[in-house]
């Protein structure tokens, strides 16, 4: 009984709201890896001692920790989308050319950006979104 009680213990530290702000970040995988690394332990303990229903209880207690600490969080990234009026100093900016950049610097500065800005690449979609913005301005005020 004690052990169900030690599982139930470690499940509530491991589930209290408040407790959360404590454990940011990946810092909480740590806690959940240690957690299942003591329920295993408890539950090996009761069912050598002869209480099997609390060993299958911490048992599960141990094998749920240990999904939810391999388990990564889903990052959402909101997409912002540029103003349809982009000036031309913040496109200048955006891009990172000069004034009187010609339209193969601005490609070119475009295309360096892109390759590291790209969802595809691990960048944002309103990254990407700001720089497409950005070239779609600087190559209309030339053409």
């Amino acid at each position: 009984m004690i052990y169900l009680l030690l599982g139930a213990a470690i499940l509530a530290f491991l589930l209290w709201p408040r407790r959360r702000n404590l454990l940011k970040g990946d810092g909480w995988r740590v806690g959940a890896g240690v957690a299942a690394i003591v329920a295993f332990a408890f539950a090996a303990y009761a069912t050598i001692r002869g209480s099997w229903g609390t060993g299958i209880v911490l048992g599960v207690l141990g094998l749920w920790t240990v999904t939810e600490a391999r388990r990564r969080p889903v990052i959402r990234h909101q997409v912002v989308h540029p103003s349809s009026e982009l000036s031309l100093a913040e496109a200048r900016a955006i891009l990172g050319v000069a004034p009187d950049a010609t339209l193969e610097e601005v490609k070119a500065a475009y295309s360096r950006l892109i390759r590291m800005a790209h969802p595809d690449v691990g960048g944002t979609e309103g990254l990407a979104a700001q720089l497409n913005a950005a070239r779609d301005r600087l190559i209309q005020r030339r053409g």
